[in-house]
């Protein structure tokens, strides 16, 4: 009888030991399952963050900043930066965002509303640009509105080295003016005088 409590009493020790020797074994390998969970999540947010880097830097690269003319409401022209897409038309681009109008609060739009941009065309430093009717179809009237108009064109465009003066065609054509006032039968520079002093 002794010698059977004895078996049970060792092979309870022996149970016990092997059990203790698994679970520690076990949380061994518990934790080296987390710290290597916690490596891979470090290592994708460290891969994320360097994603999120490279995507900035290549926005970045893909837009740059030019400048476009729009109406301060007294008679002058003030300038706006805008970062726009960096495309091999850089000139139409820009046209293109003229024509959408400011975005800075106490500018006005100097472009006819429904205005499109037809065709653009540099060659020998002549920008020659052709826009839709409403142009002068949808154009407010007045000589100041006019001088805003035709030279927030010719300011804008005339920022880039290769575009020295503009000639406005309208539906293809040359037109003599737009509201009355200002001929733009021929090609205009840029006039300094006209944009305010910040």
């Amino acid at each position: 009888m002794k010698a059977t409590v004895k078996f049970f009493i060792y092979m309870g020790l022996i149970i016990i030991a092997l059990y203790t020797s698994g679970c520690s074994d076990n949380k061994a390998k518990q934790n080296s399952a987390e710290k290597n969970v916690i490596a891979l999540q470090q290592q994708e947010a460290g891969n994320q963050q360097l994603a999120s880097v490279n995507n900035n830097d290549s926005l970045s690269a893909d837009t740059t900043e030019v400048v476009l003319y729009f109406s301060d409401g007294n008679g002058k022209l003030a300038p706006e930066r805008r970062k726009i897409r960096k495309v091999p038309g850089i000139a139409r681009e820009t046209i293109n965002e003229l024509c959408r109008g400011p975005q800075v609060n106490g500018l006005e739009a100097t472009i006819p509303p429904n205005t499109s941009l037809l065709d653009i065309n540099i060659q020998d430093g002549l920008c020659t640009i052709n826009l839709s009717e409403e142009l002068i179809t949808e154009h407010s009237g007045g000589s100041a509105a006019e001088n805003m108009t035709v030279y927030s064109l010719v300011n804008t465009l005339s920022q880039f080295q290769s575009i020295e003066s503009v000639q406005i065609l309208v539906e293809g054509k040359i037109v003599p003016t737009i509201a009355g006032h200002l001929d733009v039968s021929s090609p205009l520079e840029r006039d300094p005088e006209i944009v305010s002093s910040i």
